[in-house]
């Protein structure tokens, strides 16, 4: 079982993540804002962290880039998530440290593989 921070501000999508998590066994929080998010992620160090790249605040590019930086939160997996899953904006994630990018909408399949993937590969 992982533990995972959801940060997305669209209910029904955080509503379907956490349905999916809940499933999976894995233990699970949410924000629905970037602020502050790099702070609970400090706090909580969870698994993995499933970020919306649209958020109110701070963008998800901004949170992934810190998340990043703090070298103390090195074995933290991050995915992405945006609407505009253009390959422009999966290059720009994956180069500022994403381990992962997912188009939304997205089938719940494709994140439970992505998630499969991420927490049971090598760190």
């Amino acid at each position: 079982m992982a533990s995972i921070l959801v940060i997305e501000d669209e209910d029904n999508i955080a509503t379907a993540l956490e349905f999916l998590l809940t499933r999976e066994g894995h233990e699970h929080d949410r924000m629905d804002t970037g602020a502050g998010a790099v702070e609970r992620i400090r706090a909580l160090h969870p698994d993995l962290v499933l970020l919306d790249v649209m958020l109110p605040d701070v963008s998800g590019y901004q949170i992934v880039q810190d998340v990043r930086a703090d070298l103390g939160l090195g074995d933290v997996r991050v995915v992405m998530m945006t609407a505009r899953g253009s390959v422009v904006e999966r290059r720009k994630g994956l180069a500022l440290g994403a381990d992962g990018f997912i188009a939304k909408p997205f089938e719940l399949s494709e994140l439970r593989a992505e998630l499969t993937r991420l927490l049971e590969g090598p760190c």
